[in-house]
């Protein structure tokens, strides 16, 4: 039996599933093969199967580096549910509970060992990495270990020394879902990767309907978001601790079963909260971007960005945890221009008490206001969402609009609008500096309200001549142009819209200006919806309510047993003997020996019943 012959065994009988997703395939052939390799494969593509399968192929112990102890308790539960023997090794244990994992380590009995980045290069783990027969080292979340990246860590520089002292190389393989191609070089180069097989399976998550909703109250907003998604599961981030306290609080005192999470809980209420969301007792979660990482929850159904983050890396990995059962999922994000201002304060206080030098402070800082300026053209710009977030991480959309997000499903056309830039700037000036952006908007909309009038901003010329389109059209054309350094606001509770540093070139119309916007009176397109076989509802019910017995019963995480997708899979092909259960998308043998039986019994009764 070849090795990859012996591979697609262990993805049929340990995982339970009959072909590779794409891209996986490859992956697990090369690290089979001896190479090193570089992948970025998005959140939900399935890449612990690319060095778990070699994992048990291989033999040896398989070392893997992971940031979260939650993302290595997860994984571990998952293996030994899988019959495969894992462990981890980071600062949860006890130094008791540590030392017994090392000394079984030792004797060869894990196949597969989490490690944080900070262990590497202790005494007690180089004791044992020297000695064991170490046949591949994963780093995964690799873009940590680049300060250019959005979550620079700096135990990841642990790894190459920890490499460099083994007696013998083993395989490297590294691993991200969101790396620009700098942030991919960094990576290679710093985890010394020897001539990788270098693979990008593309950013796209097709199963994601992405979002923007502006408007005036982000609290009717998301309350009116999660009557949509009524019995869904979904995480709501928001951008500091008081935010995810109010929300949650707000969230509750309206009837929703939602639970709060952030890095200043106590480490015991933190604790429940996680569970209480992981186990769908509560099926919201409001949390800061503490919160998610390492949790392998395979059934969410939504992700709400209550404000908007500082990146596009950092919005999509996030939104990417949504949907990872390969389901259809929902990805919005609440903007306001608030969020701009608090981001560019964060990013220019950020490091004050770091120990770089001056130089590589304003580099990263300069770095960090033109991430921030990509995540505002995302969040305010027009046109197709999906086009542009896989724009930003280099790759080029198959078609330049997808028809499965909410800048696709507007009535909107790109066009140029170089004279109407020239006449907002026109106005801005006009109007000295001393409004904001929807006083400004309705000025050169015509709009005589009563605020209008008593400051007889009504008499101007730049009143009314941009009426032909509409106030929403030139906020969004004022945002772009914010976004474009044509326009300017200063900072302070109360924004103040002014000309930037490229008004001058705006109003004299040298470089056309091209953008897409409503084109008004037209309808909204529906929203793409992804067929798929339909799952019997009646007997999907009876086995969510078997998975959950069985996980309280374990006190492991319902999606352990099986994730939603595999119990809709078994729904919608009924199976009624062992050999037809086996043939569901993520049954393995370890899974069917220890519950197979229980789901066969009752899709036996209910299928008597009909």
């Amino acid at each position: 039996m070849t090795a990859m012959q012996a591979a697609r065994k262990t993805l049929s009988e340990v995982f339970g599933y009959d072909s590779f997703r794409p891209g996986q395939e490859s992956v697990v052939a090369a690290i089979l093969q001896g190479r090193d390799v570089m992948a970025v494969m998005p959140t939900g593509a399935g890449k612990s199967l690319c060095y778990q399968i070699p994992a048990l192929v291989l033999g040896g112990i398989t070392l893997v580096v992971s940031p979260l102890i939650s993302l290595m308790r997860d994984q571990v539960s998952s293996l030994l549910q899988n019959g495969v023997r894992a462990a981890y090794l980071n600062s949860s244990l006890t130094s008791r509970q540590y030392s017994l994992a090392l000394d079984n380590a030792r004797r060869g009995v894990y196949r597969i060992i989490y490690v944080a980045p900070e262990r590497l290069l202790t005494d007690s783990f180089l004791d044992f990495a020297v000695n064991a027969p170490i046949a591949q080292v994963v780093v995964d979340e690799a873009h940590c270990v680049s300060q250019w990246g959005q979550d620079f860590r700096p135990g990841y520089l642990n790894i190459a020394p920890f490499i460099e002292r083994l007696p013998r190389r083993p395989r490297v393989s590294a691993f991200t879902a969101t790396a620009t191609q700098s942030v991919r070089g960094d990576i290679m180069r710093l985890l010394a990767l020897e001539n990788p097989y270098a693979v990008t399976t593309g950013f796209d998550r097709p199963n994601l309907y992405l979002e923007v909703r502006r408007e005036g109250s982000r609290d009717a907003a998301l309350l009116r978001f999660l009557g949509e998604h009524r019995g869904q599961s979904g995480i709501v981030y928001c951008g500091t601790r008081k935010g995810v306290e109010e929300v949650a609080e707000m969230l509750v005192s309206h009837g929703i079963d939602a639970v709060g999470y952030h890095a200043g809980m106590g480490d015991e209420e933190r604790q429940t909260a996680q569970e209480d969301f992981v186990s769908d007792r509560a099926p919201v979660i409001v949390a800061t971007n503490a919160f998610g990482m390492g949790i392998d929850k395979s059934n969410v159904s939504f992700v709400v960005h209550y404000n908007m983050p500082k990146d596009l890396e950092s919005y999509y990995q996030e939104a990417g945890r949504a949907g990872r059962d390969g389901e259809d999922a929902v990805c919005c994000l609440l903007y306001q221009p608030a969020d701009v201002h608090l981001n560019t304060f964060l990013i220019e206080h950020a490091q004050e008490n770091s120990q770089l030098d001056e130089q590589t402070q304003r580099i990263v800082t300069d770095r960090a206001k033109e991430r921030l300026r990509q995540m505002t053209y995302y969040a305010t710009g027009r046109g197709c969402l999906r086009a542009k977030i896989l724009h930003y991480f280099g790759e080029e959309p198959e078609r330049p609009r997808c028809g499965n997000c909410s800048g696709c499903l507007t009535g909107a056309q790109e066009r140029d609008v170089t004279r109407e830039a020239g006449r907002i700037v026109s106005g801005v000036m006009a109007l000295g500096g001393r409004y904001g952006k929807a006083l400004t908007a309705r000025v050169l909309a015509g709009v005589k309200d009563a605020r209008i009038k008593e400051k007889q901003l009504d008499k101007l010329s730049a009143f009314g001549s941009l009426r032909e389109e509409g106030e929403e059209n030139i906020r969004a054309m004022i945002d772009e142009l914010i976004v474009d350094e044509v326009l300017d606001m200063t900072d302070g509770q109360y924004p103040l819209l002014r000309p930037g540093p490229r008004a001058k070139e705006a109003l004299l119309g040298d470089e056309p200006i091209r953008m897409t916007l409503e084109l008004r009176g037209q309808k909204t397109a529906s929203r793409r919806v992804t067929m798929k076989p339909q799952a019997d509802k009646g007997l999907l019910s009876r086995l969510t309510k078997l998975r959950r017995g069985i996980a309280e019963e374990q006190h492991v995480p319902p999606f352990i047993i099986f994730t939603n997708a595999t119990l809709r899979d078994m729904a919608v092909k009924r199976p009624r003997t062992r050999r037809e259960m086996m043939r569901v998308d993520g049954v393995g043998e370890g899974k069917m020996d220890r519950y197979g039986d229980m789901f066969l019994r009752v899709i036996a009764d209910y299928l008597e019943e009909e």
